[in-house]
């Protein structure tokens, strides 16, 4: 655990940066453009500031935390939640653009588990892809829903000429994806590897290494943490609670419960484990996401090591 002397919180806006700067409280404005993220990244560096802290709300953030990354500080994109709960913690009320961004400086003055290293820019280029794919997916998908849903023929039609084009453009990000994915010999392996996995298929080898680029690096509990299939105890006194998941990556969560519900039904893959698991008495989704836990945690040693799928 280090010690900060100095950090700065953004509270980011889609035309504009507020910045404050703890615990000087000192605060500036910036327009979030080329010429503000580098007047930002300037004053930062005069003010001997070494963290940022940014919320992870939407995009508008995203050239920022590049810039601030380029620059050399170290940068923490947290959960609004987090930085409310010090805010109702301090018992304050008032809200302003200045006010959220020296309560972010706050936050990152005292919290040290918030820097962590940044995906590079081609990894997080890649991630919007997967990200948009996933867009034109869901946006088919409701356009599906409509077309069952439509009693006149004209209104039909419409929906199927537009399902027609989501589908188009779905494949071609796919294959930009997957053309991206392998251009690096590294994701290439990485495939190979994730291939070998009973249950994870083409889409769940794509979303795994778009959307969870550290795969390879964590240790299990990070991993389980990070895919948001760790159980959190829910206890006090006498009472003992459920576990329930919650946070990390959705996307990843879903893809790793899809390659379950195929492992669990493959002799080669996980069948024993989930009926093991049934058998305690245990309901099907915890069991499934047992099992999902178990793909994640087997996915990244697996990378970390060079080694394929052995289940004996």
């Amino acid at each position: 655990m280090t010690t900060m002397t100095c950090a700065a919180g953004v509270d980011v806006g889609r035309d504009w940066l507020d910045v404050a700067v703890a615990p000087a409280g000192r605060a500036f404005r910036a327009p979030n453009a080329p010429g503000g993220l580098k007047l930002v990244t300037a004053r930062l560096k005069r003010a001997g500031v070494a963290r940022v802290v940014l919320e992870s709300i939407g995009t508008y953030g995203t050239p920022l935390v590049r810039a601030l990354a380029q620059a050399g500080f170290q940068v923490g994109v947290v959960d609004p939640r987090r930085v409310k709960a010090l805010r109702l913690a301090e018992g304050r009320r008032a809200k302003t653009d200045r006010l959220d961004a020296a309560l972010i400086a706050r936050f990152a003055l005292l919290m040290t588990d918030v820097a962590r290293p940044l995906p590079s820019a081609e990894a997080m280029e890649i991630r919007a892809l997967s990200t948009r794919r996933r867009q034109v997916v869901e946006l088919a998908a409701a356009e599906k829903t409509r077309l069952k849903q439509a009693l006149d023929e004209e209104i039909a039609d419409s929906c199927r000429r537009l399902i027609a084009g989501l589908e188009a453009e779905r494949a071609r990000v796919e294959a930009l994806l997957e053309m991206r994915l392998a251009a690096d010999p590294a994701n290439r392996r990485r495939a190979e590897l994730l291939r070998t996995i009973p249950g994870v298929g083409p889409a769940v080898i794509t979303t795994l290494l778009a959307d969870l680029p550290e795969l390879g690096t964590l240790d299990r509990r990070s991993v389980a943490s990070l895919t948001g299939l760790a159980p959190h105890p829910d206890q006090s006194g006498t009472r003992t609670g459920r576990a329930h998941i919650g946070g990390g990556r959705s996307c990843v969560r879903t893809a790793l419960y899809m390659a379950a519900l195929s492992a669990s039904r493959s002799d080669r893959g996980l069948k024993r484990e989930y009926q093991a698991l049934r058998d305690a008495g245990k309901p099907a989704k915890v069991a499934l996401t047992a099992i999902a836990r178990r793909l994640a945690v087997a996915a990244n040693s697996m990378i970390k090591a060079d080694q394929p799928w052995n289940h004996a």
